[in-house]
């Protein structure tokens, strides 16, 4: 066994690099061809039943009217109440026929299966599931006092979205249905002070990739990785250490920094239009996707540069981070960050 293992870490190097060296052209040729067909047959979503989670806000609340432009049904769940309704009604006037809304908590079992069952109920179908309801968490993993407060995260970001699919998934077999499973480029650009909120990423990425392989065509899964897009989350909204829900630009102009904001309602015409041509991965902005092929390169320049980006030296107020420095230049700011990022107004819960 060992033999054949030395034998291995000798030739598969050598062989990997030839072999993609002749089997990578024609398999993007494919792929480019592939790409031609999905875009001319992508699927019309009039009238077919679509499950948000998270939809109060962000990219959700996006997504819904993405999806309402395009006369398909409707089913939209947050924990906000009155923002939800507030979004239903939005949709409708945009042009969904139907739109339902169920308030939950997609952190508790009992709850996500509630919301399928009350989707079932209303329409008698699900064509597509948004796994979109996440938080985020920002601290330093040695300021956390109390691990166990960051639960919140993974129920909310990883959890929700599996036992969500659970509920759905014998309805999404029946329909030849579409899973959307809301990860981040933050599965692999690992910025410091968020290492829940990337570890609960990551997961919900090795998850859906895994249940691809298990569904095959059943159910088709697109897994969106976005990078800093316009949102709540973006305009300094997360979860402290201490589990507390806060508000703060300071944090959030180190933790953004110098990257350029997308504006949501691209990021989820982006979205939608990948979903509706089945593609595997969608990525918004675009650019983003060359940050995996660095992380995979290059990993140790990634680490140097968060490090840099994001780290004021031991002892030093985090507000003291190049990347805050950067955007404090005159002028940085209003090139990098849409209007409601800039002057953020975060809807009340």
């Amino acid at each position: 066994m060992e033999l054949i293992n030395d034998f291995l870490n000798l030739t598969a190097p050598f062989f990997t690099f030839f072999g993609l060296c002749f089997f990578l052209p024609p398999f993007y040729f494919f792929k480019f061809v592939q790409s031609i067909f999905s875009t001319i047959f992508s699927e019309n979503v009039y009238g077919k039943v679509v499950l948000i989670t998270g939809a109060s806000s962000g990219i959700g609340e996006q997504l819904a009217y993405e999806y309402a432009s395009k006369g398909a049904c409707l089913a939209l769940t947050a924990r906000r109440k009155n923002r939800l309704e507030e979004v239903a009604e939005i949709a409708r006037e945009v042009g969904s026929p139907n739109v339902v809304t169920v308030h939950a908590d997609v952190s508790k079992p009992d709850d996500c299966r509630r919301i399928v069952d009350e989707t079932i109920s209303h329409f008698g179908r699900l064509d597509h599931l948004v796994n979109n309801a996440g938080i985020m968490q920002i601290s330093m993993f040695e300021n956390i006092e109390e691990i166990t407060r960051t639960r919140a995260v993974m129920d909310t970001n990883f959890w929700g979205a599996v036992y969500t699919t659970r509920a759905a998934l014998p309805y999404l077999r029946q329909s030849n249905g579409k899973i959307v499973a809301m990860s981040s480029s933050a599965a692999w650009l690992t910025a410091p002070r968020m290492s829940f909120y990337n570890a609960s990423k990551a997961a919900l990425l090795n998850f859906f990739e895994t249940l691809r392989i298990e569904l095959g065509s059943d159910v088709h899964i697109t897994i969106v990785t976005p990078g800093y897009i316009e949102s709540e989350l973006t305009q300094g909204k997360y979860v402290s250490g201490e589990g507390e829900l806060v508000v703060n630009q300071d944090i959030r102009d180190v933790q953004i920094g110098a990257f350029p904001v997308t504006s949501v309602s691209g990021c989820a015409k982006g979205i939608v239009k990948g979903v509706c041509r089945k593609e595997r991965y969608v990525t918004e902005p675009s650019w983003f996707k060359v940050t995996y092929l660095w992380k995979v390169f290059c990993p140790e320049l990634i680490e140097w540069g968060c490090r840099l980006m994001f780290l004021s030296g031991h002892g030093t107020p985090e507000e003291n981070a190049l990347n805050k420095k950067i955007l404090d230049i005159p002028g940085v700011r209003s090139a990098l960050y849409p209007e409601p990022i800039r002057t953020p107004e975060i809807k009340s819960e």
